[in-house]
């Protein structure tokens, strides 16, 4: 019964080492207004957080636990996705591609687009299967009706596929969402089949991004897919599930990009209907 704090005791597999967690439970929606002003304190790279009253209602998630593991970045902001001070207001979300090293080239992951998105991270399948590792969504009870937000962006000077330059070719950012049914078989999407599962009803995605050097307003309708409809019960029961996803470069996914692709988001915001 979560209606008061719980304490658990854990017992190493020795039985003398043990740690006792006290284990809180909040009922709330998901954050639908994103100014990335709040991270949490004392990690090694950023997380970016969601807070209500003080606590934190909902964590954001990216890549850079992957990338910690390539050993290439010495501080937070060398990571791919971090925070900074010149936002449209205040700080902002700050999305670059990244050279992951030596241990990327060998890998066969030679460039880390900073992405950000609402899901979790499978760290470890972050090297044998990075698309999988990605999980897209968190239970949603409204229907969303637009993504807007402010955005920047700076192509890196060079593209490379699989490390290789691309003359002529420039990279370009991403900014999507999507909604989907959860079933016992499909608990979420991943980076495999984000756009093409069966499950999806709909998506909003920028079709027109462009290099700018100033903020620029995006407000991207969601657009329900052929013989897709939301089951207003489905709904009340949090059978469905809604992503958010920035990255700084488009096929990143695929290692493919520019390394210095510069993606800024600020001010963001998942507009909906209620349905109760």
């Amino acid at each position: 019964n979560f209606n008061t704090p719980q304490e658990y005791t854990v017992t190493a597999a020795d039985g003398v080492w043990k740690k006792m967690y006290t284990v809180s439970v909040i009922d709330t929606e998901l954050a639908t207004n994103y100014n990335f002003e709040d991270t949490l304190g004392g990690k090694k790279y950023y997380i970016f957080v969601e807070r209500e009253g003080g606590k934190v209602v909902m964590e954001w998630t990216s890549g850079n636990a992957g990338y910690a593991m390539t050993g290439v970045a010495k501080t937070a902001d060398d990571y791919p996705t971090f925070q900074i001070t010149d936002g449209k207001a205040g700080k902002c979300l700050s999305l670059v591609t990244r050279s992951t090293g030596f241990f990327g080239q060998i890998a066969g992951m030679p460039i880390a687009a900073g992405n950000l998105f609402i899901g979790s991270f499978d760290v470890n399948n972050a090297m044998s299967n990075p698309l999988k590792a990605t999980k897209f969504g968190l239970p949603f009870r409204h229907v969303p009706t637009y993504l807007a937000g402010y955005y920047k962006y700076k192509a890196g000077d060079q593209f490379t596929e699989g490390g290789k330059p691309v003359n002529g070719k420039r990279d370009i950012c991403d900014i999507y969402a999507i909604m989907y049914e959860t079933s016992e078989s499909v608990p979420t999407l991943d980076g495999t089949n984000a756009f093409t599962s069966p499950n999806l009803i709909s998506t909003a995605r920028i079709n027109n991004a462009k290099e700018t050097n100033e903020w620029t307003y995006f407000k991207l309708p969601f657009i329900t897919l052929p013989g897709k409809f939301i089951d207003k019960e489905k709904l009340r029961d949090g059978k469905y599930n809604i992503a958010i996803v920035f990255t700084s470069s488009l096929e990143g996914d695929h290692f493919n990009g520019a390394i210095g692709s510069t993606l800024l988001i600020d001010e963001a915001e998942l507009i909906y209907r209620s349905e109760n």
